[in-house]
């Protein structure tokens, strides 16, 4: 049935020269549901129709977990900020690939999943479409679309959103929901609390039970919460090979090992290192964002140092800064070293052979 009315789409698309522009939303449909059709010109050849919608669709099913325990914890309305992400988003990316007469780029699939699930379960939902289309605007599209971005278009957008709207994003947050089915029976939560774990530490030296971080029992952002979930997920991208286990094994023990040493020399100010591991979005940001394969570096070597990087940004900007979650700016601000990061890397290994063929 759906090949056959891709076909017919097709066909129309061929005697109307004028609907030949909606051509990408087309052929993007058809690529999700039956893979690509090109093949190399010369040997190796291609022998799967696995192409970067099947990629992200494998991210996707690892986002699964943490997506069903933020409805779960929070209500149905995570489903509805999902489909408002999907909407404004999607409908950026339909702007620019008819305006550069280019196909839909696959990358918004992940991106806008994972962004709702980074916000606040509080958010208005004209905040998630203002943050997405600022996301996939300024993130991505201005530097030519995917594969070409600098930075990490979800974290463009979530940044935005925090810095424009500070009262929106950090004040109220939703106690999650636990008895029975929860979220699955309630379009949301009716508790509210002021306070995350990081921000009662903050304030009040309070820390949260490493029970309730493990389970999702303390307030959070939307995907954030359930952090078995988020390691399951997290798990089987490694374990497919979709991201590279040494940029979050080096992140986690980074923090692991700057909180330890700063929390033997300054208590006061320094979480403990078990503790800061399982708050905020350092586990959610360390498998899904920070191993983004178009923002992350191609050498080996590039991605332990950006490891070591993110650990210490995240813990000195938890600590020493005025926002508690050093994650997001972390990530974004190692995502500008990148490309000089390979590009030493590279020079380090080869630029004395590459000078002496130079010559």
């Amino acid at each position: 049935m759906i090949r056959k009315l891709l076909d017919f789409g097709y066909k129309l698309l061929e005697k109307n020269k004028k609907l030949e522009k909606f051509k990408p939303v087309l052929n993007a449909v058809d690529g999700f549901f039956f893979g690509t059709a090109k093949t190399t010109i010369s040997s190796p050849h291609c022998v799967d129709c696995i192409d970067i919608k099947r990629f992200m669709v494998t991210v996707i099913i690892a986002l699964i977990p943490s997506l069903l325990s933020a409805v779960y914890f929070y209500g149905l309305r995570v489903i509805f900020l999902i489909i408002i992400s999907y909407i404004f988003g999607g409908l950026s990316e339909v702007v620019f690939a008819i305006i550069r007469k280019r196909e839909i780029e696959e990358g918004f699939l992940v991106t806008g999943l994972i962004f709702p699930l980074t916000l606040p379960p509080t958010v208005p939902w004209w905040v998630v479409a203002i943050g997405i289309i600022f996301g996939v605007i300024f993130g991505k599209e201005v530097f030519g679309g995917t594969g070409r971005n600098i930075f990490n278009p979800a974290l463009v957008g979530r940044i935005f959103v925090t810095i424009s709207f500070p009262k929106i994003m950090t004040i109220s947050w939703y106690k999650p929901l636990v008895k029975g089915i929860a979220g699955f029976g309630k379009w949301k939560p009716d508790a509210i609390t002021s306070a995350t774990p990081l921000m009662l530490y903050k304030s009040e030296k309070t820390l949260t039970s490493l029970k309730e971080l493990l389970f999702g029992f303390a307030p959070g952002c939307l995907g954030e919460t359930f952090k078995i979930g988020i390691m399951i997920g997290g798990i089987f991208l490694v374990f497919t090979k979709v991201a590279n286990w040494r940029i979050p094994l080096t992140y986690l023990l980074s923090v692991f090992f700057f909180s330890y040493f700063g929390h033997i020399f300054s208590p006061d100010k320094f979480a403990p290192p078990t503790f800061q591991l399982l708050t905020g979005g350092l586990l959610f940001g360390a498998f899904f964002m920070a191993t983004d394969p178009v923002t992350s570096p191609f050498t080996n070597q590039g991605k332990f140092i950006v490891g070591i990087m993110l650990g210490f940004l995240t813990v000195i900007i938890r600590v020493f800064s005025g926002y508690v979650e050093g994650v997001m700016f972390a990530i974004l601000l190692v995502n500008g070293f990148t490309p000089l990061i390979d590009y030493l890397v590279v020079e380090r290994k080869y630029g004395r052979k590459y000078k002496i063929i130079k010559y």
